[in-house]
């Protein structure tokens, strides 16, 4: 019997270039629609995805602007910043690229379009993120074994020197001062920005730890995909995961919770393996959703 629960791509949009990453923005940008970005070899490319109503499968993509990165794109990171509903319009979000350079990007979608880059990263970048309240900072982790801040002049204002390349980064959505920095070997600390030092950390117990996600409705909960499982902590009960079970069949890739629901996650399969499908989860159901 067919499984019911895969489904199949209700909309589609047409790219020029290859797509390499796809980035929703987390932030209210003062439109109904939600801001959607994908980067792939030579350009970005900035819209607006529209959802119809839920009885129907419409969706509407809108293309705002076509931006020449020139390098391949790995990694996109929304600023809160960004807006829709006043003039002038601001665009604003940063890239990670093949080159190991961050650049942040801001445009108004007429003839305004500034670029900055940032220099520093020795090797690959895995992940980015602006911080949330007021989007002046960035922070990116990478292979050279550092998790890096950023200022919006394209400054390097602290360097956090790593024991195994970083994976992913999430700051504190409430204390802008504290911030999560997951490590390849399975370890995962939470830094304090002022004194620079480790407050806190967490243990998956195997490797490798591939992406995690810090629960953004509800912080005591952190998640991440290891190996083939994916892995759930309550940070003030333990610093070994409370839940874990298995994701995929090979290498589980990404790790990403609802924004709005801190039981709901989704994981992802590694590209190119065997069954690399997206996966939602839902912590007080057995039943995974296969979307495609």
């Amino acid at each position: 019997m067919p499984d019911e629960t895969v489904r199949s791509a209700s909309y589609t949009v047409s790219c020029e270039d290859y797509v390499h990453v796809v980035e929703f923005s987390p932030f209210d940008c003062g439109s109904p629609a939600s801001l959607l970005a994908y980067g792939g070899n030579q350009y970005v490319v900035v819209g607006t995805c529209r959802f119809k109503e839920e009885d129907t499968e419409d969706v509407e993509f809108t293309s705002l602007q076509v931006f020449l990165h020139g390098v391949r794109v790995d990694a996109i990171a929304w600023s809160p910043e960004t807006r829709l509903d006043k003039l002038p319009l601001v665009i604003r979000f940063c890239t990670a690229a093949a080159d190991r350079k961050v650049r942040l990007w801001t445009s108004d979608l007429q003839n305004n379009c500034d670029v900055k880059v940032m220099e520093g990263h020795t090797s690959y970048i895995n992940h980015l993120v602006f911080e949330p309240a007021e989007g002046k900072q960035i922070a990116s982790v990478s292979d050279d074994h550092t998790c890096r801040v950023w200022n919006l002049d394209g400054n390097e204002t602290i360097s956090f020197r790593l024991r195994s390349p970083g994976v992913s980064v999430c700051w504190h959505p409430e204390d802008i001062c504290k911030l999560m920095v997951a490590e390849k070997k399975g370890t995962i600390r939470f830094y304090d920005r002022v004194t620079q030092h480790a407050i806190l950390s967490l243990d998956s117990g195997q490797v490798p730890l591939m992406s995690a996600d810090w629960c953004l409705t509800n912080t005591i909960k952190v998640g991440a995909v290891v190996a083939n499982d994916w892995v759930i902590w309550d940070i003030t009960r333990s610093s070994y995961p409370l839940e874990k079970r298995p994701a995929h069949v090979d290498k589980a890739r990404h790790f990403r919770w609802s924004r709005a629901n801190e039981n709901l996650f989704a994981t992802t399969g590694y590209p190119g393996k065997i069954n690399s499908q997206l996966l939602v989860h839902h912590l007080g159901h057995p039943q995974v959703c296969k979307i495609m």
